[in-house]
């Protein structure tokens, strides 16, 4: 594709991004741009992508049938990090560039980790709902219905120590935290680094973690990474939390050692199915705080994400590869 070219681009899923308060116009330099808030359904999905050279989505699924549909299209951009809704290997066979976007919610994700470990740490929730209602009929001016610890000299440890693993454990070195990292073996999970904290297993970080916080990317071979054999050798009364993808974590076990007392509070910003379905075990566990998979959604991690499409866009049609991951 030369630089003389104006491509038809689509946008299948634009509202995963733009809620209201950004400007996608910058996409428009690059080409013939149609948005869409939400693409649902194969057929409206196959129907979107006829013709296109350029599209852009963040989580719809392109496999051996889409692309085979799709014989125009010359680059996929993806508004995410995480590859797992694409067959890279089909689109490197067609001859389809696929790239992606890294580091740009490293600071939202990392804040959102820190938010959540004070929040679980000072029953906050919990003091927030119940103030309202007990605190004017106490019998002295505070209301002492959770003592709890400073985070200060207590250890947190990481299983991801990659660029969000990394932010997160700068910030707690802040609070006064000791910090650990999980001891992994591809470079997939952080490079190491000397001046980093000590490398451990998974099961002496389990041991001797007050917290442990999941930043690792989701593989076969950390699926359910952290399970019942995990969470039976944390502490009693230590914190899991996990801002990275549901599977990390058996769902299951984690709601067990919520009911039964052994984790002293759980926070999750993901599930194994998103939206999870209603009934699901971990909606209704005790001490257990979750957000709806926003951790990466702060407004400036979404603005730079756009900038970060259009510079990839801008690449792909000036012959340069960047961020390339087919």
């Amino acid at each position: 594709m030369q630089k003389t070219d104006k491509p038809r681009i689509v946008f299948l899923d634009a509202a995963t991004v733009d809620y209201g308060d950004l400007d996608l116009s910058v996409l428009v330099k690059y080409g013939k741009l149609r948005l869409y808030p939400l693409t649902r359904g194969r057929k409206t999905l196959l129907e979107r992508i006829r013709g296109a050279g350029i599209v852009i989505t963040n989580k719809c699924v392109f496999d051996r049938e889409v692309f085979a549909a799709a014989p125009e299209l010359r680059l996929l951009a993806l508004t995410a990090t995480g590859t797992n809704n694409v067959d890279l290997a089909e689109a490197r066979r067609r001859g389809v560039a696929v790239c992606n976007v890294a580091g740009y919610s490293t600071r939202s994700v990392a804040e959102l980790t820190l938010a959540m470990m004070l929040a679980l740490n000072t029953r906050l929730v919990d003091y927030a709902q119940k103030t309202p209602r007990l605190w004017p009929r106490a019998k002295m001016f505070t209301l002492p219905l959770y003592p709890y610890l400073e985070l200060e000299g207590r250890t947190l440890g990481i299983i991801g120590y990659g660029q969000i693993g990394r932010s997160v454990a700068r910030m707690a070195r802040l609070l006064g935290m000791k910090v650990l990292a999980a001891r992994m073996p591809s470079r997939h999970y952080g490079r190491h680094d000397s001046r980093g904290p000590a490398r451990v297993s998974l099961a002496e970080l389990a041991r001797r973690s007050d917290v442990v916080s999941i930043h690792a990317p989701l593989t076969e071979s950390t699926r359910h990474l952290v399970g019942e054999e995990f969470i039976s050798r944390m502490k009693k009364g230590a914190f899991l939390i996990n801002m990275a993808r549901g599977p990390l974590w058996d769902e299951a076990a984690v709601c067990r050692h919520l009911k039964s007392g052994h984790l002293g509070g759980a926070a999750s910003d993901v599930f194994s199915t998103e939206p999870p379905p209603a009934g699901h075990p971990l909606l209704g566990a005790p001490r257990l705080l979750l957000t709806p998979h926003i951790a990466w959604a702060g407004l400036a991690a979404r603005r730079r994400l756009v900038d970060e499409i259009g510079r990839n866009i801008s690449a792909f049609l000036g012959g340069k590869s960047r961020n390339r991951v087919a």
